[in-house]
């Protein structure tokens, strides 16, 4: 029997070759059920709920893997990770959305200092990152649900325009005076990278990890729409308008999730670069009403609400993942639910358990 947990404990139990276990990166429920995703892989996970230990609240097992691959034409690799970063059910499908970002090569204790220069001076980008797309979700005969790459009802598996290199969202921000420049910077080095999803109709909402420019966090506000078997970015407006921008102030910290509930926006934020530093929740109170009657391309929001400090060790503990949890899974309650990367040992049992957070919502 494995050690219960406090309550607010959410169990996690991954199969041993799990394309997702340890580094965890977005969340989504369809009723009883959860996606996970993680920022090392090409595909997502489904979770069961199950009978919770002792005095744990939840506990989801009995994963199953849905590959990218067979779900859509990837503009890179089959083996090439996706980088995955944020997640979003909206109408019947899950949307799902790389980092867009460049990586940089790590130095390694185990190599030499010439070695490890050449390894910090190569920057690389796999294509599978640049993704944009929605998958059908569709029940199967057991009632389950799955994800599919065409739904009975005729809904297909879709990812934004584009191939290895770019796609038409990374072409449309080339020339950007904001975010231009960043492009050709690696994420971690505060360079682009989108590590936020939030969805409301054809409106999405790309919330920016990097780069935070003199402290102003940022959103890119889109509208896509279906073009054939591909996602094409649509107009906000009569004048043209593909791309509005959301500078946001918080405290000089990047967005890690984006998630609404109701008409709020409930924005996770941390570190921009590898640090271990304040890892917290905002709140940004009648935004999905804001968004849906403002006409500026570019806005300044300083008017938010801290909701809740969440804990980080270094290098551990990272929160990446944020959504709030069917009322039928929280009694009644406001709860979210809070995963991290690079679970530390007070989140892991085993070789494949972690454990996420149970939070009142406020």
């Amino acid at each position: 029997m494995p050690n219960a947990r406090m309550p607010n404990a959410v169990r996690l139990e991954f199969c041993p070759d799990s394309l997702v276990q340890s580094n965890l990166s977005g969340a989504a429920f369809t009723g009883d059920w959860l996606w996970v995703a993680g920022d090392e892989a090409c595909g997502l996970d489904r979770l069961r709920r199950l009978d919770p230990f002792g005095r744990e609240t939840l506990r989801f097992g009995e994963a199953r893997d849905f590959p990218l691959a067979d779900l859509l034409d990837l503009p890179g690799a089959v083996g090439e990770e996706a980088d995955l970063e944020g997640m979003a059910v909206a109408d019947g499908f899950l949307w799902v959305v790389g980092s867009h970002g460049l990586k940089r090569k790590n130095a390694k204790p185990d190599r030499g200092h010439a070695d490890n220069a050449k390894r910090l001076a190569k920057v690389t980008l796999d294509g599978n990152r640049r993704l944009l797309a929605c998958l059908p979700i569709e029940l199967d005969a057991k009632g389950e649900p799955c994800l599919v790459r065409k739904s009975g009802d005729g809904r297909r598996a879709m990812r934004l325009k584009g191939d290895a290199q770019t796609n038409l969202l990374t072409r449309a921000l080339a020339d950007d005076p904001h975010f231009g420049p960043y492009m050709a910077i690696p994420g971690k080095d505060n360079g682009f990278d989108i590590e936020g999803l939030a969805v409301d109709g054809r409106r999405l909402l790309l919330g920016l990890r990097g780069p935070v420019l003199r402290g102003w966090s940022a959103l890119l506000e889109i509208s896509v729409e279906a073009h054939g078997d591909q996602l094409r970015m649509a107009p906000l407006d009569d004048r043209g308008t593909l791309i509005r921008k959301h500078f946001l102030q918080l405290d000089g910290l990047g967005v890690r999730d984006l998630h609404f509930s109701g008409d709020d926006l409930y924005i996770l934020a941390g570190p921009t670069m590898v640090l271990n530093g304040d890892i917290r929740v905002f709140k940004w109170p009648a935004a999905r009403q804001l968004f849906a009657d403002n006409r500026e391309p570019v806005r300044f929001e300083s008017a938010l609400m801290e909701s809740v400090p969440l804990p980080h060790g270094r290098g551990t503990n990272r929160a990446e993942a944020i959504c709030a949890l069917p009322l039928a899974l929280s009694g009644g309650k406001a709860r979210w639910l809070v995963l991290y990367d690079a679970p530390g040992a007070d989140r892991k049992e085993g070789e494949h358990t972690v454990f996420g957070d149970l939070l009142r919502q406020e």
